[in-house]
């Protein structure tokens, strides 16, 4: 039922591990700072940020990968070049944790790509993001090709086909360009693109399928779709139930075939990290069930959080 037949892919960024067989890794969460909206801006992006809340929040989220076995990376959100010098810079110097890149353009992505390489961070860093709707996606590839980018993301949602079965076309587009320029990167995960939080299911079917074909780690941003309902769920049950119906969300998106979530903006990390956490020791269990095998890493939530239970099931191993 969990297992797949195909050989998976594992990753490793900046010292995470990403893919394998269901329940072998914990599911990353990558929690976006410095993104539109986020509390660290007290006015104008251009005036800075409060450095202490933005510490304050890659604190907490290191302290919550510890205390749940989930790991956490930062996603650098960014709207020029020189906003993701100072960003890049930050996180750096304050959490070991590895980060992306994220821009709705390709200049910026392009200018934070080259200074992580002249920083020598490219093996901490992922390209967020190959999309099959860049106009000049030969010219994004090359680009960060000739960088040294080494981990890239591909987004594989095909507006023709919402389906599952469009992310397995839209992935192939992006691979036939990268085979076109002739490239190779040393790790490629597929984001499946959310839509709404429902649909995120789509995303864990085509995860799967990406996942039997290819073996790529996986990927989608279920917070897309959480965040889409924020107004709607909090007017019905205050901000309390909006954020239960996220935390869920999350949970059941890494329960359902996700190496790695979109977790939305870091301040959420003290309720993401432990359902996470919880849906991945659920996995564990299930895997276990199947194939009569702990996860590998003992810094796994399921070690971390249920060690007595390790052991009953140790017992069952004999």
């Amino acid at each position: 039922m969990f297992t797949l037949e195909t050989p998976q892919k594992v990753c490793e960024v900046g010292g995470v591990k990403f893919g394998g067989q269901p329940g072998e890794y914990p599911c990353v969460c990558v929690s976006s700072i410095f993104q539109k909206g986020d509390r660290v801006f007290s006015g104008k992006r251009k005036e800075g940020f409060d450095e202490k809340r933005a510490t304050d929040l890659l604190k907490t989220q290191d302290r919550l990968s510890e205390e749940t076995g989930v790991p956490g990376m930062a996603d650098i959100v960014a709207n020029t070049g020189n906003e993701f010098k100072t960003f890049i810079d930050f996180v750096v110097d304050t959490t070991d944790m590895p980060f992306c890149i994220d821009a709705w353009v390709m200049k910026p992505k392009l200018v934070g790509a080259a200074y992580c390489a002249e920083k020598g961070l490219l093996d901490r860093m992922f390209y967020n993001s190959l999309t099959v709707w860049e106009q000049n996606l030969e010219t994004e590839i090359r680009e960060i090709a000739d960088i040294g980018v080494k981990h890239v993301l591909l987004v594989s949602f095909d507006q023709e086909d919402q389906m599952p079965g469009g992310r397995i076309t839209g992935t192939q587009k992006l691979l036939d360009v990268i085979e076109k320029v002739g490239v190779e990167f040393e790790s490629i995960f597929v984001d499946s693109s959310v839509m709404n939080g429902p649909a995120t299911a789509f995303c864990g079917v085509a995860n799967r399928m990406i996942k039997e074909k290819w073996g790529f780690p996986t990927a989608s941003a279920p917070s897309n779709g959480s965040y889409m309902d924020l107004k709607r769920f909090t007017d019905k049950w205050d901000f309390k139930g909006w954020s239960a119906t996220d935390a869920a969300l999350e949970a059941l998106a890494a329960f359902n075939y996700h190496d790695m979530i979109f977790s939305g903006p870091m301040a959420g990390a003290t309720r993401i990290l432990p359902a996470v956490a919880v849906a991945e020791t659920f996995l564990a269990t299930a895997v276990f069930s199947e194939t009569n095998k702990l996860p590998p890493n003992e810094t796994h939530p399921l070690y971390k959080l249920f060690p007595d239970f390790v052991d009953q099931l140790k017992s069952l191993q004999a």
